[in-house]
């Protein structure tokens, strides 16, 4: 999804975090867990904090049972948290 988000192809994010094409799609796949090195290199390399990417990746059974404002106040907090991040977002269309 945050792929997606940003219009990368798989193989060009993968190579900006620094794994192998085939390990990016058995994450996407949910088949592998990403280290908290990827998940790092990730939000990094996204200018977002990297709660939101876990956020994010999680798949809609996990978060089915939680009241949607909870999950709003969450993400709300995440996106106030990252406006004072000094992280640099990825250049789009590079």
């Amino acid at each position: 999804m945050v792929r997606a988000t940003f219009g990368l192809q798989q193989a060009e994010l993968a190579k900006r975090i620094g794994i192998s094409p085939s390990q990016l799609c058995l994450i996407e796949k949910g088949r592998r867990q990403p280290s908290l090195r990827v998940i790092g290199s990730l939000a990094s390399t996204m200018g977002i904090p990297s709660s939101l990417v876990t956020l994010l990746a999680s798949h809609p059974d996990e978060i089915a049972n939680q009241d949607i404002s909870d999950l709003a106040n969450a993400l709300l907090r995440l996106l106030v948290s990252a406006s004072g991040s000094q992280q640099e977002p990825l250049p789009l269309g590079e």
